[in-house]
């Protein structure tokens, strides 16, 4: 398989599935907002078990989605940054600086910027993750309106950027997003991490062993009081990256799971978390310190934070410019980096819990995410001209 179409293939397919997220996130705010607010509630609070001998989850279908499918959806980020890093654009030094550099500065920056503007509230400091985070599916598909007026280059390297940024956010959400913990939870959870291993060790190339023991790993992550999302990316880490007949293990997963995460997964969960009720709201709703060190932070925050990131890796010879890519093309992609939406979301779910916070989050989310998007793609339209991959 030629490795460029490859790669082609996933950004386009990735563009694809940033209009189904425009569409699920759009129905539910019309839905929110044209008399079926409370059927959009009551459909996410509806209660679903799942009773296994003496082993029960009860939850409502929006927390099954938000720690259930999201941890599918994690599980192939996982697979991805393993693939990258071991034979992709990860893989080497000099492919991975300077998105890491941009990653790193687009996640500082934001956080910054957020706590300036909640300082001395520790009530909302809290969400100041929130606008570190970039949704690759928006982000690409933002990237794809502007079609050959950007190198190919460019387009990897806003996937890289948003790969690592991914990454963050997971390790983040370990570090800081954790509720008290249960040490025989996290024991149990360890040992079925341990088997995993021991199925990588043994070359073991069936999917339904890593699936059982890998749900058995969510049921206990989930019970010790980490967020069951990681669970997938702990299980993403112990898939072997060739079969015994040296096909590619991961690539035959990913392109399983990519259609039902992209068109099915990742789409419920911008349904379920993007409601949020219009009416009442104006210029000061959005300027409460909350939604607006979010909408800032993503907005101004994630250009700054990347610009001057890859300004320095150039200027003190760590990296050049993508192949092709030019000055206005950094900050334009920068500010599509801004489009936190999905992952911005997710970690509103886990910063706050009441329905005001949540309602300022999802404001300051997606009014960042909208003015990041017409930003980048006026940046970047003004300043390109149509050119060849």
């Amino acid at each position: 398989m030629n490795d460029q179409s490859a790669l082609t293939r996933f950004i386009n397919h990735e563009a694809t599935a940033g209009l189904a997220l425009v569409v699920a996130a759009a129905a539910a705010l019309v839905l929110t907002n044209i008399g079926f607010a409370e059927t959009y509630d009551y459909f996410l609070e509806l209660p679903v078990s799942v009773q296994i001998g003496p082993i029960g989850l009860d939850k409502t279908l929006v927390h099954w989605i938000n720690d259930g499918l999201m941890a599918i959806f994690f599980f192939l980020v996982g697979l991805e940054i393993k693939r990258e890093v071991l034979q992709g654009s990860l893989s080497s030094r000099e492919q991975i600086t300077l998105p890491a550099m941009a990653a790193l500065g687009g996640m500082l920056a934001p956080a910054l910027i957020y706590v300036f503007f909640n300082r001395g509230n520790p009530e909302t400091l809290q969400g100041w993750a929130i606008p570190a985070a970039t949704d690759i599916a928006f982000a690409l598909g933002a990237l794809a309106l502007v079609g050959s007026r950007v190198p190919l280059s460019l387009k990897v390297f806003l996937l890289t950027l948003a790969t690592l940024d991914d990454l963050g956010a997971i390790v983040i959400i370990a570090i800081f997003y954790t509720s008290d913990l249960s040490l025989v939870g996290l024991g149990l959870a360890g040992t079925a991490f341990a088997l995993l291993i021991v199925l990588n060790r043994l070359r073991i190339d069936r999917t339904g062993p890593y699936i059982f023991l890998g749900f058995a790993m969510w049921v206990f992550v989930l019970k010790s009081g980490v967020h069951a999302t990681l669970a997938g990316v702990a299980l993403a880490m112990t898939i072997p990256l060739l079969r015994r007949d040296g096909s590619n293990f991961i690539h035959a997963l990913e392109e399983g799971l990519h259609p039902y995460v992209k068109f099915l997964i990742l789409p419920l969960f911008a349904f379920a978390n993007a409601g949020i009720p219009l009416a009442g709201l104006s210029i000061d709703s959005l300027a409460a310190p909350l939604p607006l060190g979010i909408t800032m932070g993503l907005v101004a925050g994630k250009p700054l934070g990347i610009a001057l990131a890859v300004f320095a890796c150039v200027s003190l010879g760590l990296a050049n410019l993508p192949e092709r890519a030019t000055w206005p093309h950094m900050i334009g992609v920068g500010c599509l980096a801004g489009i936190g939406f999905t992952m911005s979301l997710f970690i509103g779910t886990l910063a706050f819990n009441t329905p005001a916070q949540i309602d300022a989050v999802r404001l300051g989310v997606i009014a960042g995410s909208v003015v990041s998007t017409i930003l980048g793609l006026a940046i970047l339209w003004l300043g390109s001209r149509k050119t060849v991959h």
